[in-house]
Parts: structure tokens; C-alpha cells; sequence
């Protein structure tokens, strides 16, 4: 089944908040509902497309990575469809109404079920690169503590040579029920978190909790032209799960440092170059270095101080088209502050052969500036 575009499917704008999100897909799943049609498979394709949709755009960190490289950001992050536990906000008003469960339909847990093994948990660090280094991307080796597999139960929990035990509380059934009124009331057992089964025997060396904690070198790749306090997920790098199941994600913030020299504006940098007078009046090829080499920038004759030039491709890669930003160069014209009596009538020689009279310029400007005020 080809994917259309998530916001699409629940008919909503890209920037409709958690509650439109919610309520749209409510409608969704209420129209296309099995048990509202029986036998349509065009139906049942739309009612698992309106939950892939859902599982997406209702977790922030995946819809801000949708929003920015579109599936195959999430493909490259281990997605490959919707999480069948975002069924849990809707399955009291979805699943009673119907009579119907979720977890039967996308072959799923919820949390009407059985517990089973538990994802391992996610976690997150900062890595600061300088200005360069996101220009051109690099590889970086982090370490970090994180939970591993106990060896010694590998994961299970359980005493080597032992089993489980039926729950005592719940006698196995993994709820609890009890009357209340003229209705009976099933609840997730407390004892058991609804498996059915208790640890009876713990694993000594990591105490019945599965893991031990541990150190782990990862290398990360940063792509060229990250952006500062952009979040990379690298997928099963987190802690150990339950047993055999899963690891969780580990999520880089990546900082980016001021540079000494250029400022950035987005794909764009931005640089100043200072040059004299002379040079200003008469032009000047001058060398501006960047980060793939020095490249020579010509000044015109007769250039402004605060005058603008571009250098096309200089500047860093977009990650979404992998086009190349520019690097600007604005000039600034130094104007000497100390000048011998032999520069000082140089200038005043240039100002009477361009017929220039120094003290009616300075009153001109005086009243332009007066005026203005006024």
C-alpha cells in the first residue's frame, strides 16, 4: 500500500496541534472500523493507514523528524510502519463500543493485554562539533554508561535453572476483577503488570533486574551542514530491554560553536574584510579564506564601506537538496585615524583636485541631519 502524506490522510494542516491530531484520527478509525465494514478491504487498509499516520504525528520527536526529511527520515531512523501502542488512548472508547480489540486486528499488544518484554529505555547526550567540523561532516566515537544484558541471566531476570511462577494474585489471568455495581471491572494486575507470572527466584548477580551497567564506545556519523541543536537518533544504541527484546534509541544533540569568523544564516555565512581607503578607491583583489580553501575576491574601484559581495557556493551543504549555501562578504572601509603632516596634506591635495571644500561638506551634512530631526 502506498503511503500518501500523513497529514493528508487524517485531514488535518501541518500545523494542527495533539487534540486536532487525536480527534481526527478518532473520526478515522471510527468510519473505517472493521466492524463497520465487514469484508472491505479498502476499509481496513485506510483504518491501518489512519494509524500509521496517528503513530507518527502523535509523537513529537517523530513528526519533527517527518516534518523535516519527510518517511525516509524515519526510515533511516528504524521505522517501518505504526506502533501498535498508541491504541492505548483510544481502546476504552474504540474497543468497548465495538466489542473489538486492537491487539487481535494488528496482531499487537495493548494495554488490555498482557504485558510482554519491555523496550529498553532511550537515552540522550550532547556532542559540541565547531563550525567546520559541520561544514564538512564527520565521524565522532562517543562513549557512554548504559545498561547491557546481565550475563549471567542474560536479560530473563530468573536464577539460573529456574522458571517463572504463576502470578498468586491474579492466579495467572494477568487482571484483577471485582464488582462494582451491575458491572464487573477488569484491571491490570499490580503484582504481575499483567504478564500472568511473578519472578520467584531473582538472578543473584544482577539482583532480578536483567542488566548491569556497562560502558559502550558508538561511533556517530554528523552529516555536513548540521544545524546547530539538531538531534540525530541512532537507532538500538539505548539501554537493554526485557529478555531478548529490543534496545532503546540513543538521541544526540548536536551543538555547533560561534566561529571567530563567520556567522551563519542557515546555509548562508556571512564574513567582514577590512580594507584601506586607497585600496577602496582604487580596488583590490584581496584573499578570503573558507572552508574548502582561500578563494580571491576583486573589490572594484570605488567600493562603499558596508558594500555586499557574494561568493556562490562557499558557504555549507543544505541537508534536505545537498545544494551548496554561499558565503557573503561585507566590506568595511578603514579610515585612518592618524595621519602625519605630510598624509594629511595628501588628503587635503585629493580633496582640492576633486574640488571638495571640506568645511561646507561638514555643514551640509549638518543640516541634512537637522532637518531630518526637525
Amino acid at each position: 500500500m502506498a503511503r500518501r502524506d500523513y497529514y493528508e490522510v487524517l485531514g488535518v494542516s501541518s500545523n494542527a496541534c495533539t487534540d486536532e491530531i487525536k480527534k481526527a484520527y478518532r473520526q478515522k478509525a471510527l468510519q473505517f472500523h472493521p466492524d463497520r465494514n465487514p469484508g472491505d478491504k479498502a476499509a481496513e487498509d485506510k483504518f491501518k493507514e489512519a494509524a500509521e499516520a496517528y503513530s507518527v504525528l502523535c509523537d513529537s520527536e517523530k513528526r519533527s523528524i517527518y516534518d523535516r526529511y519527510g518517511l525516509e527520515g524515519l526510515r533511516g531512523g528504524g521505522f517501518s510502519g505504526f506502533d501498535s501502542s498508541i491504541f492505548g488512548d483510544f481502546e476504552d472508547i474504540l474497543g468497548n463500543f465495538f466489542g473489538f480489540s486492537f491487539g487481535d486486528f494488528f496482531g499487537g499488544g495493548t494495554r488490555a493485554q498482557r504485558r510482554g518484554p519491555q523496550r529498553g529505555r532511550d537515552l540522550a547526550l550532547e556532542v559540541e562539533v565547531s563550525l567546520e567540523e559541520a561544514a564538512h561532516g564527520l565521524d565522532r566515537d562517543i562513549s557512554l554508561n548504559r545498561a547491557d544484558p546481565c550475563p549471567v541471566c542474560r536479560g530473563t531476570r530468573l536464577k539460573p535453572g529456574t522458571k517463572k511462577a504463576v502470578c498468586p494474585s491474579c492466579q495467572g489471568h494477568g487482571q484483577s476483577r471485582y464488582q462494582q455495581g451491575f458491572f464487573t471491572v477488569a484491571r491490570t494486575c499490580s503484582e504481575c503488570g499483567g504478564a500472568g507470572e511473578i519472578i520467584a527466584t531473582p538472578c543473584p548477580a544482577c539482583r532480578g533486574s536483567g542488566h548491569v551497567k556497562g560502558k559502550a564506545t558508538i561511533k556517530i556519523k554528523i552529516p555536513a551542514g548540521i544545524e546547530d541543536q539538531s538531534r540525530l537518533r541512532i537507532g538500538g544504541e539505548g539501554e537493554a530491554g526485557e529478555g531478548d527484546s529490543l534496545r532503546g534509541d540513543l538521541y544526540v544533540l548536536v551543538r555547533v560553536k560561534p566561529h571567530e569568523l563567520f556567522a551563519r544564516e542557515d546555509k548562508d555565512l556571512v564574513c567582514e574584510a577590512a580594507i584601506s581607503l586607497a585600496q577602496a578607491a582604487l580596488g583590490v583583489s584581496i584573499s578570503i579564506p573558507t572552508f574548502s580553501g582561500p578563494e580571491v575576491l576583486k573589490i572594484p574601484a570605488g567600493t562603499q564601506s558596508g558594500e555586499i559581495f557574494r561568493i556562490k557556493g562557499k558557504g555549507l551543504r543544505d541537508l534536505r537538496t545537498q545544494r551548496m549555501g554561499d558565503l557573503y562578504v561585507k566590506v568595511l572601509v578603514r579610515t585612518p585615524d592618524r595621519l602625519t603632516r605630510e598624509e594629511k596634506e595628501a588628503v587635503r591635495e585629493l580633496a582640492r583636485l576633486r574640488g571638495e571644500e571640506l568645511e561646507k561638506v561638514v555643514v551640509n551634512v549638518l543640516q541634512k541631519i537637522h532637518k531630518t530631526l526637525h
